[in-house]
């Protein structure tokens, strides 16, 4: 009886990683890894922080401006946040970032010598994704007014003069409405340019895509009905915003491919996203159009804006190592591929899905292939619910107990509630995945997941890797795993009880009016740090693959430890939370 407890007790130690395990014999970090000059979207964890650890595991280093100057902050935060980080004597203070500030801090990247650059052009022209929504044609300067297309100009030409440069250029194609909460947005307004947005436009073609026919379709449906018409003034004159908003920043956005096309050679690409859509003909139909026609060989518009900064990343990666591409077989559990994953997209999933393949030069095979692509659709009958998700997890098993690469998309809209989630903690290794995405919004997971994925393949492959890049790698998993899993279904839900009826606040902005914040984030750490600790465990029992050379046998290490700390809400809002993640170096 005494040797079966011993035994028991040993192989416990040897599941829960307590030091059972010796280290895993990696290099250290190379001091000469390659920087990229990073301008990013705005300040939210997927333009800052998973960028970093994306970055990080293929052996970049970010360097990013200062925090403040390419922050959004909701209506209300302005005042607190400038006195909390001591920038009241700013000369700038406002609700986005600093056009011409970045300006300049990009040329001094270039005078440093950088030649790596991922510039977002919605933060350097307007101030961030919000911020273009309400798309002017000038910015500051010096006091003085200065028009966004020479800025453009001027930035452009000064990075093409250097030879050695690479410029990743993000845009994005105009979401259908501006955002609540920022410079006094309301929900009435949204609803109604939402609508306006949404209705079909007479489709323009060839000679007529013009950005003076664009601008008058705006007005007006497919069917010649006057889409601006208000009784209240108030509501017709924002219509009226809205529309220049929106050809404001498409006239910027021809000007940067004219610009690139001018200037740029093959040193600058250009990567476009399509923000919040509409499986309808709506209003970015010829938007979309209008761009796709000056677009040059390399350059795409595809689905998703906040994971273009993770598409730019591993594509740049993969330039740099001599990508040929690779053979990859896509699974669909859940029946509903052939139609758009959520309200926000403009096509059927299946389409979004062969885009972004195409992008990173992937083709579709039957088993064998060198990787695997597995996704949780809606479910056509919500009677089958369990059944998709069995027939998933059993294939994933399969695939991971034979060691071959896995990229796992939960695209179910939240569907499967916390049942599949809960599946996989108890019955799949979750940390021998390559990516996983399922967090926010439908439109950007099939992105998110394929860029982080085909990257780390891509590096596996080369079979050069050190302990920095595997605990880097560690960290952006385990990031998008555990807000998935225990935050979207689970501590949010109560999050947004607490704030509605506890405290009888907003939950998408704490302080408008302004909420015992302290008390949030309170309940927000308990509650995660209880939901998280069957994932955390999973993990820690994961080995995870670290070797794919073709024809030899496939390197596994095992998981450090995974320590989460300092739970936040980076926009003062329960829509998404950030954290500090620490992963003990691999063990053998």
């Amino acid at each position: 009886m005494k040797k079966r407890i011993l035994a028991a007790a040993l192989c416990l130690a040897l599941l829960s990683g307590c030091g059972a395990r010796p280290p895993l014999d990696l290099p250290d970090a190379e001091s000469d890894r390659a920087v990229i000059a990073y301008v990013p979207l705005d300040d939210r964890p997927d333009n800052v922080g998973r960028v970093e650890y994306l970055a990080e595991s293929l052996g970049y280093v970010l360097n990013m401006p200062e925090e403040w100057m390419f922050k959004t902050l909701l209506d209300g935060q302005m005042e607190d946040y400038y006195a909390e980080n001591g920038l009241e004597t700013q000369s700038w203070t406002g609700q986005s970032g600093y056009p011409g500030l970045l300006y300049d801090w990009v040329l001094e990247q270039e005078a440093s010598g950088c030649d790596r650059y991922l510039l977002s052009v919605d933060q350097l022209l307007y101030g961030g994704l919000v911020a273009s929504r309400l798309a002017e044609t000038t910015t500051e300067r010096d006091g003085e007014p200065w028009p966004l297309t020479d800025l453009l100009e001027s930035l452009l030409s000064a990075l093409a003069e250097d030879p050695n440069n690479e410029v990743w250029l993000l845009d994005s194609v105009m979401r259908l409405a501006p955002t609540v909460g920022y410079a006094g947005g309301t929900l009435e307004y949204y609803n109604a340019m939402r609508t306006i947005g949404a209705a079909p436009r007479k489709t323009l073609t060839g000679d007529e895509l013009t950005l003076e026919n664009i601008h008058a379709t705006y007005d007006t449906d497919a069917d010649g009905h006057d889409l601006l018409r208000f009784e209240d003034s108030v509501m017709h004159d924002a219509a009226l915003r809205y529309t220049e908003h929106r050809i404001n920043k498409l006239t910027l956005s021809g000007e940067l491919l004219e610009t690139v096309s001018r200037i740029g050679g093959d040193r600058f690409h250009v990567l476009i996203g399509i923000d919040d859509s509409s499986s309808e003909d709506c209003i970015q139909k010829n938007e979309i159009a209008y761009l796709q026609a000056r677009l040059r060989a390399g350059d795409v518009i595809l689905s998703g804006v906040d994971d273009l900064a993770f598409k730019a990343v591993a594509k740049l990666y993969l330039s740099e190592i001599g990508w040929n591409g690779a053979q990859i077989n896509v699974q669909y559990f859940g029946g509903t591929e052939d139609r758009p994953a959520c309200d926000y997209d403009y096509k059927p999933l299946t389409e979004i899905v062969a885009e972004h393949l195409g992008y990173f030069d992937l083709t579709v095979e039957d088993t064998p292939a060198d990787l695997y692509v597995l996704v949780l659709t809606q479910p056509e009958d919500a009677a089958q619910k369990q059944q998709y998700i069995q027939e998933l997890t059993a294939v994933l098993n399969e695939r991971l107990k034979a060691n071959l690469p896995v990229i796992l998309i939960d695209a179910g809209n939240g569907q499967y509630g916390t049942v599949f989630h809960d599946a996989l903690t108890k019955k799949a290794e979750l940390g021998k995945l390559l990516s996983y995405a399922g967090f926010l919004d439908m439109a950007i997971v099939t992105g998110t997941a394929l860029s982080h994925g085909v990257a780390r393949y891509a590096h596996l492959v080369q079979g050069r890797t050190s302990q920095a890049e595997e605990v880097a790698f560690c960290k952006t998993l385990a990031d998008s795993i555990l807000k998935d899993f225990c935050y979207k279904n689970v501590v949010r839900e109560d999050i947004l009880s607490y704030v509605r009826n506890d405290l009888g606040g907003d939950a998408n902005n704490f302080c408008l009016p302004e909420l015992d914040r302290p008390a949030i984030v309170a309940r927000l750490t308990a509650g995660m740090d209880k939901a998280t600790a069957p994932v955390l465990k999973n993990l820690e029992r994961s080995s995870l693959l670290i070797g794919l050379k073709p024809h030899v046998d496939t390197v596994t290490a095992h998981w450090g430890k995974v320590c989460l700390s300092n739970y936040r809400f980076p926009w003062n809002r329960a829509f998404e939370i950030d954290m500090d993640i620490s992963v003990d170096p691999l063990t053998r």
